[in-house]
């Protein structure tokens, strides 16, 4: 898959800090825009990014109006989120990806802000960067998540994230049992371009806007909504809808929260590794779990949308430079 790529960012650069879902701290944005401005950048903020209308950051035609100016202005050479949440879904058709493919710049999130990766990715194949919001908490993300997120944007080296084995999904990858059934994936490497984020929100994204995932190295992390029984929705209608036909490997972040239903016996004995093993490993692909990314503390910035290889021996996956 060709990829877009937007140059590198220089000390001088502006960039646009928007609220595309839910409404931020105004303390944390404030902290997140002293951050970037130590690193020499011009920090903007869109007009509408303390806005609040229900749970979201203003009304969808305000959230669509912050990023399509910070889209059409040359000046402008990144778009940072302020966080996720809710209601970046409710506005990507309304989104101008011919202003973004002609002058690229890289729009950096999580979470809900997956919906917008996927609709660039989709509409310019213009790669993004999974990485930590301007509403920035310095005792949840620390100096090396800030150095990661500056590399990621001031340099054009490669993204290594190596697996954790604390983390639940570590498991998910090697053998076991399920139902009585030895299980497990291929070992080795897969190669392909790196797309993905949310569960939930790459389950939204089916039937009005997923990319193809055929070439893919799918990533996913999540966080606890209404147990085990979502992410079994989520990835049942992924598999249904044929979303995972073609995907060359699966590289899975963090799954947290999911402790609360360890032991339950309504349950069977089932956690979230058991359901994640149901529905991946049937793909026959190989499958990197335990990377230290997604809603936990100190997350990495990956890019999203370059070329990525999963190494499952070595526990690695290596992303290229989302800028150039």
């Amino acid at each position: 898959m060709d990829t877009l790529r937007a140059p590198r960012l220089m000390p001088g650069d502006r960039v646009r800090v928007v609220s595309p879902a839910s409404p931020p701290n105004a303390a944390l944005v404030a902290a997140g825009v002293e951050l970037l401005t130590s690193w020499g950048l011009r920090v903007e903020l869109g007009e509408h990014v303390f806005d609040q209308w229900g749970y979201m950051a203003g009304r969808d035609e305000e959230r669509a109006a912050d990023l399509n100016d910070a889209f059409r202005d040359p000046g402008v050479r990144a778009v940072f989120a302020t966080r996720g949440g809710k209601g970046a879904y409710r506005i990507v058709d309304d989104l101008d990806f011919g202003a973004l493919a002609r002058d690229p710049k890289p729009v950096i999130g999580f979470s809900d802000i997956t919906h917008l990766h996927l609709a660039v990715w989709r509409h310019c194949r213009l790669a993004g960067l999974h990485g930590p919001f301007v509403n920035w908490n310095a005792s949840v993300t620390g100096p090396a998540s800030a150095e990661a997120l500056r590399r990621a944007l001031m340099t054009t080296d490669p993204v290594t994230v190596h697996r954790d084995p604390s983390e639940v999904t570590a498991q998910v990858g090697a053998a076991g049992t399920l139902a009585g059934t030895a299980t497990g994936t291929p070992v080795g490497t897969a190669t392909g371009t790196l797309i993905g984020g949310n569960l939930s929100a790459v389950r939204t994204q089916v039937g009005a806007g997923l990319p193809s995932l055929e070439g893919a190295i799918l990533f996913l992390e999540d966080n606890r909504g209404t147990g085990l029984g979502e992410v079994d929705r989520a990835l049942t209608q992924l598999s249904r809808s044929g979303a995972l036909d073609g995907v060359r490997g699966i590289a899975l972040g963090q799954f947290l929260g999911f402790e609360e239903d360890d032991g339950d016996p309504t349950l069977g004995g089932w956690g979230v590794v058991d359901v994640l093993r149901d529905h991946l490993h049937r793909l026959g692909v190989p499958i990197l779990g335990g990377l230290p990314a997604g809603h936990g503390d100190d997350p990495p910035t990956i890019p999203i949308g370059t070329e990525a290889t999963i190494d499952t021996a070595a526990g690695t996956l290596t992303v290229q430079a989302a800028v150039s």
